[in-house]
């Protein structure tokens, strides 16, 4: 059996995988992505990226790649409208983008970045070895290779291989009701928005291409143990129950059921294997939720499990991304698991309902509500958080620097750390760049002020993270001289 060595080993090439790749090739880390297909898939799948994750695209300049995308203000809670184009953010609201073209474009990125994606290997054995991960794979030819990594990420979804030969605890409930979804061409049928009618719940939309989309529950109707997707008679009889029309003569393009499951792995790291998605968290994809929570895993993965392998990383740090995104995860699968109920429950929860419209038309509510649907309000936890930035994103800017015009998202973008002096005049905090020099190597020191007439960063310098969010502001040398070394390790050594 033929061994090949890599610093990741990163199993799954969906949106999530290929994130992962393309951040851990920023950070300066070998990475080998294997994936079982042979081909990308060319199933619809998820359709909608919020706020926070558009703002990732834009942090590692991708948004020329997207070209023009749909935008919908209005999102939903459990089917009732949630208007989401208030949320801050210049990324505001709902943006169609395809999970097979997020897909395409996150793996040319990668790829470009030096990922090397093996399609066609399958994974059938893993163990962890001293300060490596040996992985069994499988090739299309049938014949097996050894990959030694130095870590092995699990990105391959809900039935994770990884997950399931490291051993992880998946605790949760399972699916006790379940959605049927088609993309169905050569069908006319009016479009419905969470439509609940006497028998069932009904959604239709159509798409400029002509084909529509559709997807119905029977109220009562429990979750179905499935070996196999169902077959469209199965769609098109509950539709034909639920709605009373027929789409029997339509063409099924594509055919999915989905249940109500939340479940969530108990760590997101074992030792030298972690895990990332659908593979840590299962939940039902309401509003889009699962691809984006997805993506947001990886890009806070990704730089913190390359210093690690670059051998730059603090104590704590990779620990760190389960400490984050566990509690990330958690809250979201609750909101997601409220939703369920209002979405699938039938007549007994109407009165909820109800009161829940009442509640959206108060702006605090919405805006709680809107601020984790986003993503916007994510605020990881920063010792001595004592300044609103800490923790939080950082907001978008538009800025002059000495290089010219730029702004926030655009300093972001080489996956390095950033010390942005925000202090008017052409000194600035001169003593604070000095304190960053020792982390020149990590960290982008950029002294900018606001484009007049536009909004300005609240603070006056502040200390981000490659994932984008602050880890320090306004807290004079020594407290900047201490999250640098939290968060970036120690300073290169003072040459003599």
């Amino acid at each position: 059996m033929s061994e090949t060595q890599t610093d990741v080993l990163v199993v799954g090439a969906g949106p999530v995988g290929l994130m992962l790749a393309g951040e851990l090739r920023l950070g300066g880390a070998r990475v080998v992505v294997a994936e079982r297909l042979t081909a990308p898939t060319t199933e619809s799948r998820a359709s909608t990226l919020h706020a926070r994750t558009m703002e990732i695209v834009d942090q590692r300049g991708l948004m020329p790649e997207l070209g023009e995308v749909a935008r919908d203000g209005t999102g939903h809670f459990g089917g009732i409208p949630l208007p989401l184009g208030g949320q801050p953010s210049r990324y505001a609201g709902l943006w169609k983008v395809p999970q097979t073209r997020m897909e395409e474009i996150l793996g040319a990125w990668a790829t470009g970045l030096g990922a090397d994606v093996r399609r066609g290997w399958e994974l059938t054995g893993v163990e962890e070895d001293g300060d490596s991960v040996a992985a069994v794979l499988r090739r299309r030819d049938g014949s097996l290779t050894r990959l030694r990594a130095r870590y092995a990420v699990g990105c391959d979804g809900e039935k994770s291989t990884l997950r399931g030969l490291a051993g992880f605890e998946c605790v949760g409930t399972a699916a006790g009701r379940e959605l049927l979804r088609a993309d169905v061409a050569g069908i006319d049928v009016p479009d419905r928005r969470f439509q609940r009618l006497p028998r069932g719940l009904a959604i239709a939309a159509r798409r400029p291409d002509g084909v529509t989309r559709v997807m119905v529950h029977e109220f009562g109707r429990p979750a179905v143990s499935r070996h196999a997707e169902p077959d469209f008679d199965e769609v098109a009889g509950t539709w034909a129950r639920v709605t009373g029309e027929d789409i029997g003569r339509g063409t099924p393009l594509w055919i999915n059921s989905f249940g109500d499951a939340s479940r969530q792995v108990t760590q997101y790291r074992r030792g030298r294997v972690l895990l990332a998605g659908d593979a840590a968290h299962e939940q039902m994809p309401v509003g889009g939720q699962a691809l984006n929570l997805g993506l947001q895993d990886a890009v806070n993965l990704g730089w913190k499990l390359a210093a690690t392998v670059r051998g730059w990383a603090p104590p704590g740090l990779l620990d760190s991304y389960h400490e984050e995104r566990h509690a990330v995860g958690s809250r979201v699968l609750s909101d997601i698991a409220a939703q369920a109920a209002l979405l699938l429950g039938g007549p007994e929860v109407e009165a909820i309902r109800s009161v829940m419209s009442g509640l959206l038309g108060l702006e605090a509510v919405r805006d709680r509500l809107g601020a984790g649907i986003s993503g916007v309000g994510i605020r990881y936890p920063v010792e001595g958080a004592d300044h609103p930035l800490l923790g939080a994103r950082l907001p978008h800017a538009e800025l002059v620097t000495e290089a010219g015009e730029s702004d926030t998202g655009a300093l972001l973008r080489s996956g390095r750390g950033l010390l942005l002096d925000l202090a008017p005049g052409s000194t600035g905090h001169a003593e604070l760049r000095t304190v960053a020099s020792g982390w020149a190597d990590r960290v982008s020191v950029v002294a900018a002020e606001p484009r007049p007439g536009d909004t300005a960063v609240p603070a006056a310098a502040v200390l981000v993270r490659p994932d984008g969010h602050v880890v320090w502001a306004d807290g004079g040398e020594q407290r900047l001289r201490e999250a640098l070394t939290r968060w970036f390790g120690l300073p290169r050594p003072t040459r003599q």
